[in-house]
């Protein structure tokens, strides 16, 4: 039976529409995803498949989370309210303990910080409260030397630099996103979902294997098969009986109400592409939030090589994934973006003016991004080099 796909494209994004096609044909037939994207701020692609989906449907998005917060810090950077290469003492003194002390913002916004958790793990509710997961990790000693190599903090790097943004500025990360991003732009990107916008949410399909994703973390579901204690275990919570993998988090009101800024983020495909729209393009007469030497300072690579977490190949400029290197090597090399392990991927492409927006309600197994996001991607930045 065929699969209607929802929707619409602009003149010139018909190769998308009919990759979305050919790819949702061969999906399982519960699937549903969106995808979306903005060319120079102008929505070119709107899609949508699914039986019970619709355009609007809003998913957790897991670690694609890191962008929204990321990108309020990076905006306080360029208001100079936050300093790249100050150390993370001059903010918040506490983080020193356990030889952490010379660590800059910089190499933390890079994943070098070494504290990707604890050595005991975080409760659930402790891993909805950005404040206990900082407190915690404050005291925690790294698990290599800070700034000498890198790994994703996937579950904490959000509560690490909302501690530094919340220390600078007496507000917290998500209230500051609220504020400064997701309102002036009416964004269905949430960092804790109102209960009224709950009955937009989509919680997980239940768990079915399916091909593993493109090279990144391991497997959510299951403890690394080496044990409970190595660095991915403990980056992904896994020690003891901890809370559900990542990717299934947001299935919990706990997280999404407080949406701690690392995995907590709620969105739809059309708020993740219009975060990025937003952060590198003039939207609707507004400027972009980002000038051009923050977006080519926060692109710059800054971690790239072996991730100690993923245990494989990574590339991080600062607090976004350099995506061209990580994921799709035909974009431009200043592309920014975050990918999440329930499969969402979000970024920007400022060569080419294009923002992308993927998300999908989780139920096969992926790792980073779902690896359909390839050659959906490919097939907008070809149209949009067209445009």
């Amino acid at each position: 039976m065929t699969k209607e796909i929802h929707g619409t494209v602009a003149d010139g994004y018909a190769s998308v529409r009919a990759e979305f096609a050919a790819f949702v044909a061969g999906e399982r037939p519960d699937y549903e995803g969106q995808l979306c994207a903005h060319v120079r701020g102008r929505r070119v692609v709107d899609l949508w498949a699914g039986p019970q989906g619709d355009g609007g449907a809003l998913h957790g998005v897991d670690s694609a989370t890191q962008g929204a917060a990321h990108l309020a810090v990076a905006l306080l950077v360029q208001d100079g309210t936050l300093e790249l290469d100050r150390r993370v003492t001059y903010y918040w003194p506490e983080f020193g303990a356990e030889g952490k002390g010379t660590l800059t913002l910089r190499d933390l916004l890079a994943h070098r910080a070494g504290v990707v958790g604890t050595d005991t793990g975080f409760t659930l509710a402790e891993l909805a409260d950005d404040r206990v997961v900082a407190e915690r990790l404050a005291d925690q000693r790294p698990f290599w030397r800070p700034g000498t190599a890198f790994g994703h903090h996937v579950l904490v790097i959000g509560a690490l630099t909302g501690e530094i943004v919340r220390r600078a500025t007496g507000h917290t990360l998500q209230e500051l996103y609220e504020e400064r991003v997701r309102v002036p732009y009416g964004l269905d990107f949430f960092l804790g979902l109102p209960a009224t916008r709950e009955p937009r949410f989509r919680a997980a399909a239940p768990a079915a294997d399916g091909p593993p994703g493109p090279a990144g973390l391991p497997d959510a579901s299951d403890a690394p098969p080496e044990g409970p204690h190595t660095l991915a275990s403990v980056a992904l919570n896994r020690q003891g009986a901890g809370p559900a993998g990542p990717e299934r988090l947001t299935d919990e009101r706990m997280i999404r109400a407080r949406g701690p800024a690392s995995m907590g983020g709620v969105a739809s495909a059309r708020g993740l592409a219009g975060l990025y729209a937003a952060a590198v393009c003039e939207v609707d007469g507004k400027a972009p939030l980002l000038k051009p030497d923050t977006v080519a300072e926060f692109g710059q690579l800054h971690s790239t090589g072996y991730d100690l977490v993923t245990r494989g190949h990574a590339s991080y400029g600062l607090g976004f994934e350099a995506t061209g290197d990580t994921w799709h090597p035909f974009l431009g090399a200043g592309a920014i973006g975050q990918s999440g392990a329930a499969g969402a991927q979000g970024f920007a492409d400022p060569a080419v003016g294009l923002a992308y927006g993927y998300v999908r309600r989780p139920g096969t197994r992926t790792r980073g991004p779902a690896p359909e996001n390839g050659r959906l991607a490919r097939a907008v930045h070809r149209a949009a080099l067209r445009d």
